[in-house]
């Protein structure tokens, strides 16, 4: 949680905070597991509920335990707000709202009828799962994703335009070839029909009957097989590059001019020379260290008439 929550003041507030917003001591790793199970239980119910037999049948149980649960959440956030110094940080936050939306609906079924099913969002609180497993060390290889994301945006778009133009082509060919009848009716449900055949999903609710109309469908079929990896390489060729600009430094060795070191190097790996401009090389040091101590051996040593 990227957030610079602090306690409300020392004592039970102190406690309480690294209890519900830490997890590096027993207790608050057993809450965390606790809430966690919480959470899942009552997504349990709802899933359970919008079933029309299990809904007939223990109803009043569901009824029951969904309240039991809001209660319990209303108390976690409630606590939550009490040990922070400043509660509306965490509120504007984004677990801060999730925790919010995931009582509101239940609260919101004694004035709103049918707002029972929102609590479904409760689901969303699970992401603090991430805590407890303390895979937010997987933060920096998330970020290469959608650094990489964000550079082959532009070949991306402008692929999808390129498939848009080639499905608008093959679906106005398709509603001029085959009848309405076959469900062409217009060139819309055409680009329908070329979508779902590109992508070789096949509903079958629209399907073309004359010899033509086939032909252009295997057509495109192999078109859509033949173009799924390009997007992919795309996005791959990007990550490559991401993982490599995080790991290598671009910055010349001063000594030979090498460049692509890793970014944790000390020295070049073709010539050996310090790398870090900002300070000095220790093997320099401990060249000078050795020289003045070799300066003050000669001075001490005897001198020629000297006895």
């Amino acid at each position: 949680m990227n957030l610079s929550l602090k306690p409300g003041a020392e004592g039970l507030r102190a406690q309480l905070f690294h209890i519900i917003f830490e997890s590096d001591t027993p207790g608050a790793k057993a809450f965390d597991i606790g809430l966690i199970l919480a959470i899942l239980l009552s997504v349990g119910v709802i899933l359970l509920d919008s079933v029309e037999a299990y809904a007939e049948r223990y109803g009043m149980l569901f009824y029951v335990l969904e309240w039991i649960f809001t209660i319990l959440f209303s108390i976690e956030l409630v606590l939550r707000l009490y040990c922070l110094e400043r509660p509306t940080l965490y509120l504007k936050s984004f677990y801060g709202i999730v925790d919010l939306i995931a009582i509101l609906p239940t609260w919101l079924v004694l004035l709103i009828p049918g707002a029972h099913g929102l609590v479904i969002v409760r689901i969303l609180r699970v992401l603090r799962i991430f805590r407890i497993l303390r895979l937010m060390e997987f933060v920096g290889e998330a970020r290469l994703l959608i650094d990489a994301l964000k550079r082959s945006l532009r070949q991306i778009l402008l692929f999808f335009f390129s498939i848009f133009m080639v499905v608008t082509l093959f679906a106005a060919l398709m509603y001029v070839i085959e009848s309405p009848e076959a469900g062409f009716t217009s060139i819309p449900m055409s680009i329908y029909w070329a979508i779902v055949s590109m992508t070789t999903v096949g509903y079958g609710d629209i399907v073309p009957a004359t010899s033509l109309g086939k032909s252009i469908t295997v057509v495109l079929m192999l078109l859509g097989y033949s173009i799924i990896a390009v997007p992919t390489g795309v996005f791959s060729a990007q990550v490559i590059r991401s993982i490599r600009e995080d790991r290598y430094s671009e910055e010349a060795c001063p000594g030979c001019g090498h460049e692509r070191h890793e970014k944790r190097a000390y020295y070049c790996l073709r010539c050996g020379t310090w790398l870090d401009e900002h300070s000095e090389d220790p093997r320099k040091k401990e060249k000078d260290k050795q020289d003045d101590n070799g300066d003050d051996t000669d001075k001490n040593a005897p001198q020629d008439g000297e006895t």
